[in-house]
């Protein structure tokens, strides 16, 4: 199976501990250059150079997605259509949010072309044979093999959560529009979402309260929570049997877990999200489309879908979002949040795909948060991961609940 040696790297740990910026930094390069002709999760590396900072995040090495711009580093979007891209003159306005308490960019990670299907080079950290997912693909892998102990991604579909799961580490969607968008190469204006890795859920709680002021939601006071679980019938029987010993385990330590009432709502949510995405798309990157021959075809094909998309129909899927988005904000006056697989098994063989987005579609098309737990895994050591999916701009709380099943979980074993 040409299982690799990985080991995250904690950012609550690197935190806690006396280790200064240049230290930190030391540690990243030494084991980039270690690992990554195997994993290859990084585009271009900014130049080493003596690291200060000061904030909650101690100068912490950060991956930043090759669509989001970095000061003095190019931005290549894994395209051919940019590979001669100059430096960007400025950081993208989520970087500039991440380096104020204290982050420090590292470089660029691999993405998919322009966010979208066709793969890069990345390998999975946990399987070197097995797609890390996409697009968030050598972020994901670069918090997985240790590189960094964070990671910036983005998710139009299922661009961080899937990637999280496929490389066992834990990962935050934030709610669509929750930061600006400046300096971001997107797809979807309405579905593109920020979103970060880490090792651990309590790691996404220490650098959301980094980023965001609030209080660490991992040090909140923790009840078991009210779930509503969303068991797709598609699931492959790895994740099958993960979901089921969970849940009991789960319930076993007092949290309340009921079957999601309305599969309707989520499958129509689910077919108005590709119809939203391709006609945005289309407009977002209409440059792109103008040199269609160029892309892969993948790409060429959504971005003239989307431009053959009646705006009547782009219009009753986004009513169709918007009215699903309303019932399930019902459902979450007496729910905590949705537990759901975050892929629908372990990452697939092969490097030449980057796996189905389909069950964050739902979610992200109702513009909704979401918390990637890691710590489950196949017979054979293969990552396995579960999502949160929480209401509206409610990542604080979404996170306490996502601390409270990690601890629950781990150190569980379930195959």
């Amino acid at each position: 199976m040409n299982h690799w040696h990985w080991q995250p790297w904690s950012l609550r740990e690197l935190v806690d501990s006396a280790t200064t910026p240049a230290e930190a930094h030391r540690r990243s390069r030494a084991r980039i250059a270690e690992t990554d002709r195997e994993i290859e999760a990084w585009v271009e590396l900014d130049p080493p150079a003596a690291p200060t900072a000061t904030g909650p995040l101690a100068g912490a090495p950060l991956a930043v997605k090759d669509i989001i711009d970095v000061a003095g580093l190019p931005t290549r979007c894994g395209s051919q259509l940019r590979a001669g891209a100059t430096p960007a003159e400025a950081d993208a306005a989520i970087v500039t949010a991440w380096r104020r308490p204290g982050a420090i960019p590292v470089g660029k990670s691999v993405t998919t072309e322009f966010a979208y299907f066709s793969p890069g080079p990345t390998r999975n950290p946990a399987a070197l044979d097995r797609t890390p997912g996409g697009s968030s693909s050598g972020s994901a892998a670069a918090v997985a093999a240790g590189h960094v102990p964070l990671a910036l991604g983005s998710q139009t579909a299922g661009s961080v959560t899937r990637p999280a799961a496929f490389c066992g580490v834990a990962s935050l969607v934030l709610t669509p529009g929750r930061f600006p968008a400046d300096g971001v190469t997107g797809l979807s204006p309405t579905l593109d979402s920020h979103g970060f890795f880490t090792a651990g859920v309590t790691d996404l709680a220490l650098a959301w309260s980094a980023l965001t002021g609030e209080p660490d939601p991992a040090l909140a006071a923790a009840r078991p929570p009210r779930l509503l679980r969303w068991t797709p019938e598609n699931l492959e029987p790895p994740m099958q049997t993960a979901l089921t010993s969970a849940c009991d385990a789960l319930r076993a330590a007092g949290a309340t877990i009921d079957d999601f009432p309305d599969d309707q709502l989520i499958a129509r949510a689910t077919a108005a999200h590709p119809v939203i995405m391709a006609y945005e798309a289309a407009r977002e990157r209409a440059a792109e489309l103008a040199l269609a021959p160029q892309l892969s075809d993948q790409l060429a094909t959504l971005l003239k879908t989307g431009a053959n998309t009646p705006q009547h129909d782009y219009e009753t899927a986004r009513t169709t979002a918007s009215k699903a988005a309303a019932r399930l904000a019902d459902l979450f006056s007496d729910y905590d949040a949705v537990l759901a697989p975050a892929a629908l098994g372990p990452a697939p063989t092969g490097l030449t795909a980057t796996g189905d987005p389909v069950l964050s579609r739902p979610w992200q098309a109702l513009g909704l948060p979401a918390v990637g737990v890691p710590g489950l895994r196949t017979e054979s050591g293969l990552p396995l991961g579960l999502q949160l999916i929480g209401p509206h701009q409610q990542e604080s709380t979404l996170l306490q609940h996502g601390c409270w099943v990690e601890s629950t979980l781990h150190p569980r074993s379930f195959n």
